[in-house]
């Protein structure tokens, strides 16, 4: 035997025969399964760590803030011991900022050193992240990520229509650390956002626009699911848009709608399943809006969007003011802020809580951009917008092509990652943890999947290769 190969004796009247191929699959142990189970363990914790903050360890609360940073830490240092952490300047940019903005931190700003740590890590662990994920998924993995995310969603939209009609003591409304005042925010018509497995409502939002980016990627491409689930997934994110309150949750599902259209128009061979869909959800939502249990929802979700238009300005302010951070203010006040800043991880809820003692205060600003200008001044904080700009857009670029060639994976992906990782709230950790995998999971779906390694054993015909009969056969791998 020569390595996989065995050379097979050939009776002398099959030597002058036709040449024929014997193909067998060789199983080989993927040399990056323990970082795909870490980043899977990431992906699980951030769906239910709240949970376990909640229901299951409540007196750990505090610790399981950061139960992700550890296995992020250990995911990267990994990588770059296997030469698999990319050298871009992505990566090299944030980690370097993070490093200085933890010098700057305690020679010019708050000067608390446990509050740097906290603020750097975002870009120093969890950012390089996204390269990690990129590098060691493929799309396969992406698709295993949906059909987890798809099979989820069931009982997490039933989890909210609980909590929803549930008083703010039950069980299903603790709040963080078994809070009995409830861990619900504030909705309309006497009703509380539910939080779902999260510690905040946000996280809500953010879980159900995930599922619909997979949701309508998997109606473009429903051959690569069972259709019961995704029926059942299908259903799960029109009831959690009126359960959730959330205008937040409407705008990604619009943007998911937005991206199939274009899509769509990239390959027209698709509009008629478009089409039979959109006249089904149509359908759906009718039939759904007549019973009460979700008529109650509806009404409620119609007041809040109505009264909160009113109060932010309409459309055009809600638009300025909540989806885009405050990133006009954010420039616009740049100059009137420290030119080191205050110092990196002031602006979190941990950073105010070591600080000023009070975890529900924003020290520096609640939008995104005023918050990397305020804690690291005029020079990094734009540094970091401007690589989480370049980066969204590559990443868009990059997935508008793939259109061309009828792949819609990662563009539906970044339906919902575009404005996600370009303004997110980093500071708060569900909302860092989920552009994290939406970052790497679009890098990953532009991947093609590794392929099966198959062992050949060609014999040519001896008037085709023009061999002597006694030379040896030669063995190819594909």
């Amino acid at each position: 035997m020569t390595g996989d190969i065995t050379t097979i004796a050939q009776p002398e009247e099959q030597k002058h025969s036709k040449s024929f191929y014997v193909a067998r699959p060789v199983k080989r142990k993927d040399p990056n399964l323990l970082l795909k189970r870490g980043i899977w363990a990431y992906f699980l914790l951030l769906i239910f760590e709240g949970a376990l903050r909640k229901w299951v360890l409540p007196g750990l609360s505090t610790p399981l803030l950061v139960v992700r940073d550890p296995l992020a830490l250990w995911l990267v240092l990994l990588a770059w011991k296997r030469n698999l952490l990319p050298t871009n300047l992505y990566v090299n940019g944030m980690i370097a900022i993070g490093a200085i903005g933890i010098i700057t931190a305690l020679a010019f700003g708050h000067g608390n050193f446990a509050v740097a740590i906290y603020g750097a890590r975002i870009l120093m662990f969890h950012f390089p992240l996204i390269f990690v994920i990129g590098r060691v998924f493929d799309r396969d993995d992406v698709i295993k990520i949906g059909k987890a995310t798809i099979w989820i969603t069931i009982p997490m939209a039933i989890l909210i229509a609980m909590q929803f009609y549930s008083p703010q003591s039950a069980f299903v409304n603790r709040g963080v650390g078994g809070d009995l005042k409830g861990g619900g925010f504030d909705g309309a018509m006497g009703f509380f956002r539910p939080p779902a497995t999260f510690s905040f409502t946000n996280g809500t939002a953010l879980f159900f626009g995930f599922s619909a980016a997979y949701v309508f990627y998997f109606w473009l491409t429903p051959k690569s699911i069972n259709r019961l689930p995704l029926i059942g997934a299908t259903l799960g994110v029109m009831v959690a848009i009126p359960l959730s309150i959330s205008r937040s949750l409407l705008s990604l599902v619009l943007a998911c709608i937005l991206f199939s259209l274009i899509a769509i128009s990239r390959n027209p061979k698709y509009l008629g399943k478009m089409v039979v869909a959109i006249v089904v959800l149509i359908i759906t939502f009718t039939a759904l809006s007549q019973l009460s249990v979700f008529a109650t929802p509806l009404e409620v979700f119609t007041h809040r969007f109505t009264s909160a238009n009113e109060t932010e300005g309409g459309v055009s302010g809600v638009f300025v003011d909540r989806f885009l951070g405050g990133m006009i203010g954010a420039i616009i006040e740049s100059a009137q802020k420290p030119f080191f800043g205050y110092g990196i991880g002031m602006g979190t809820s941990v950073g105010a809580m070591l600080i000023a003692g009070d975890h529900t205060v924003y020290l520096i600003s609640e939008g995104e951009w005023g918050r990397l200008i305020g804690e690291m001044g005029i020079i990094m904080g734009f540094s970091v917008i401007f690589i989480r700009i370049a980066f969204v857009c590559n990443l868009a670029i990059d997935s508008f092509r793939k259109l061309s060639v009828g792949d819609f994976l990662p563009w539906m992906i970044c339906s919902i990652g575009i404005l996600a990782i370009m303004q997110g709230q980093w500071a708060q950790p569900t909302s860092l943890g989920f552009d994290v995998i939406l970052g790497g999971i679009t890098l990953a779906a532009l991947r093609k999947p590794n392929r099966k390694l198959w062992m050949v054993k060609s014999i040519n015909q001896e008037a085709i290769t023009n061999t002597p009969r006694n030379t040896p056969r030669n063995t190819h791998a594909i």
